[in-house]
């Protein structure tokens, strides 16, 4: 049996956690604007045509922030066809992922179902095809209240008080070829540095996010981050990470030591910046904002034959993936690693939120559903709010194919103090054995079990569908809490949440 001691004091602290962490992402790609968020006529429709049945599983996560409107689409998006008068906005050809895009749904519809949504909006800039001066007009028309002519002409679409959005990403994946206006590290440092410091004059109460490398294998990273940083690191408050994960060779053991990488990843991304701080000798520490990341691959070859063979469709079936219990077990993974860097990884968007590599799908004359990604991704924006705590722990260990010394079980410890609780998040990803977990939780004296939920299931390509979900957590009553000691044995390839309070 794989065996696993944790030992938890509230004192050893990481950082708190930001709550954008649990952000997500809406891009205008397949489905997910058209026929997912927004479907005038659905049954579920309101008076502004966004469906009910979605919008509901979207606030039951609890998504602070979502990233709009790419992206890959954003680096040919003209954000004045989005706003206004519907039947005045001109219909474009998206040339990232080969679709029409008839901007029925534009800023204003988007601004307006964030709103209900609960949500905050990262609006990303198109540094692609456009430059500082498209830049700059649109965060005066989001952003401004000055009788200035694009803050008029929000007034005139009927929108009297700015947006005022906070969080603005400046373009996306610069780094990579596939995308409109691709540029060098030296072409996009040098206009990043310039719309940064443009914007941030315009409204300096703005946060800003710099591109960093589209994901770990591209082969300028991490060259990629410390050349555009040499520019923008005094005028950006956060650097991007991008990486998508997947298990095309059907290897579970090796799929669930991903986040092996995932650490690499983060580390050296924060290693180049703390470089180029003490290089420029500054004072200032960037943070990071991992704002996409999922599991990706189930239907990167239907997708590629799609857009080659059927381009300008409107809101074709693209990104689909349907998601297995292991796919969910590797979520949790992910969401662990980003709590135990909480102290520098402060946003991430989880790419991204309906029907495109989504926890959450729709049939187009139906109904909504959750795949199993949804799970972890609910409990830790539920419970994982507070302070992430330094846990101790120890844990049995093993090989996968191309990784060495793999914990058998991974976890971190959120403790809410306002709330008095602490939650414990778990993953057993042993796929050969048990695991007999401890925690020492003496801290938090008198505190009970409140809670233990589990992901659990023999079938790793299982999957949830319309019809009803064969990947749901369950509650788990056989645990011992016993003189400060949490004790239960997690079932291999699991997913544990326990919450302890008074």
């Amino acid at each position: 049996m794989a065996k696993a001691k944790m030992i938890i004091d509230k004192d050893f602290k990481i950082a708190e956690v930001d709550k954008r962490v649990y952000g997500s992402f809406i891009e205008h790609l397949g489905r997910a604007v058209y026929n997912g968020i927004y479907q005038p006529g659905h049954s579920t429709a309101d008076e502004d045509g966004f469906r009910r049945d979605v919008l509901e599983l979207v606030k039951e996560l609890e998504v602070p922030i979502i990233r709009y409107p790419g992206g890959n689409f954003v680096s040919n998006f003209y954000w004045e066809d989005s706003v206004g008068s519907k039947a005045e906005r001109k219909p474009r050809l998206d040339l990232a992922w080969r679709t029409l895009e008839t901007n029925e749904f534009g800023l204003g519809e988007f601004a307006k179902w964030s709103e209900k949504a609960g949500s905050d909006i990262m609006m990303a800039v198109n540094l692609g095809t456009r430059g500082i001066t498209d830049a700059l007009n649109l965060l005066e028309y989001c952003n401004l209240d000055t009788n200035t002519y694009y803050s008029d002409l929000r007034k005139s679409h009927g929108v009297t008080k700015p947006y005022n959005i906070k969080t603005w990403c400046l373009g996306n994946e610069m780094d990579g070829p596939w995308q409109m206006g691709h540029k060098t590290a030296a072409e996009y440092g040098r206009l990043a540095a310039e719309t940064a410091k443009a914007m941030k004059t315009m409204d300096d109460s703005i946060e800003l996010v710099s591109c960093g490398s589209s994901n770990i294998e591209m082969p300028t990273f991490p060259e990629w981050e410390a050349a555009t940083l040499e520019e923008t690191y005094e005028y950006v408050d956060y650097i991007s990470l991008h990486n998508y994960y997947g298990n095309a060779e059907n290897d579970t053991e090796d799929f669930f030591a991903k986040t092996q990488d995932l650490e690499r990843f983060i580390h050296t991304v924060t290693a180049t910046c703390d470089y180029i701080k003490a290089k420029k000798r500054s004072k200032k520490t960037l943070n990071l904002s991992f704002d996409e990341w999922n599991v990706w691959f189930h239907s990167t070859e239907s997708d590629s034959e799609e857009m080659k063979e059927r381009p300008w469709q409107i809101a074709p079936h693209l990104l689909e993936d349907i998601y297995s219990f292991e796919d969910a077990i590797l979520v949790g993974l992910i969401l662990i690693t980003f709590l135990q860097h909480a102290d520098r990884l402060k946003m991430a968007c989880l790419a991204q939120l309906v029907n495109v590599i989504a926890p959450i799908m729709t049939e187009n004359d139906g109904g909504a559903w959750k795949q199993s990604i949804y799970y972890p991704f609910l409990h830790a924006s539920k419970y994982g709010r507070g302070t992430a705590l330094h846990s101790i722990v120890n844990s049995t260990k093993h090989d996968s194919k191309t990784h060495e010394d793999v914990t058998d079980v991974e976890s971190i410890a959120v403790y809410n103090e306002e709330k008095g609780e602490v939650t414990i998040f778990a993953v057993n990803r042993s796929v050969k054995e048990d695991a007999l977990f401890e925690a020492d939780v003496k801290c938090f004296e008198g505190y009970r079990v409140l809670e233990y939920l589990a992901l659990e299931n023999d079938d790793m390509k299982v999957t949830n569908s319309i019809t009803g979900e064969k990947v749901s957590p369950k509650n788990r009553t056989d645990y011992e809490l016993k003189d400060g000691t949490f004790t239960a044995t997690m079932k291999k390839c699991s997913w544990n949440v326990i919450r302890l309070g008074k």
